[in-house]
């Protein structure tokens, strides 16, 4: 007959046998997790930056409509000088500023945390609002690349 110390290191030894991971499973598990992360993870970052443009996109637009508000009450639009600013922030010299003209009271940054650029007269038009893209400096492509409500206009017109 079997004591009962028998049994019981038995069934302790084969408790202790089954539990955790082996790290051959523990491998084959982080190995499963790296591939999907291969494949999914660059589909996930195009996604990101591609909504940043297509959000810069929008602020240019927003920007043309209260530029369009401005130039309704001043009959003139800001000046370089000026810049964005004037439309949160009555400018000396103009009598009938029914601003703030953007929501917030504040001029936003670009998605990716840079000023946007305004020139008066621009380029093409009466002004130009230019933002550098994801690396902050002028020229680039891709998610680099300079987006301007100049080629927000003309892509309108074509």
């Amino acid at each position: 007959m079997k004591s009962a110390g028998q049994f019981d290191r038995r069934s302790v030894r084969s408790r202790e046998s089954e539990q955790g991971f082996t790290l051959v499973e523990m491998l084959v598990v982080i190995t499963i997790i790296g591939l999907i992360m291969g494949l999914i993870g660059p589909r996930v970052l195009n996604y990101l930056s591609e909504s940043k443009v297509k959000a810069a996109k929008i602020q240019l637009q927003s920007f043309g409509s209260a530029l369009d508000l401005f130039y309704l009450d001043a009959g003139r639009f800001p000046s370089s000088s000026e810049g964005l600013a004037a439309l949160v922030r009555r400018t000396p010299g103009v009598a009938a500023w029914n601003g703030p003209y953007l929501k917030g009271g504040n001029v936003p940054a670009d998605p990716w945390n840079h000023a946007y650029v305004y020139r008066a007269p621009g380029e093409r038009g009466p002004y130009e609002i230019v933002s550098y893209g994801a690396d902050g400096q002028e020229g680039g492509s891709g998610t680099a690349a300079d987006l301007s409500s100049d080629t927000q206009t003309s892509a309108k017109n074509e």
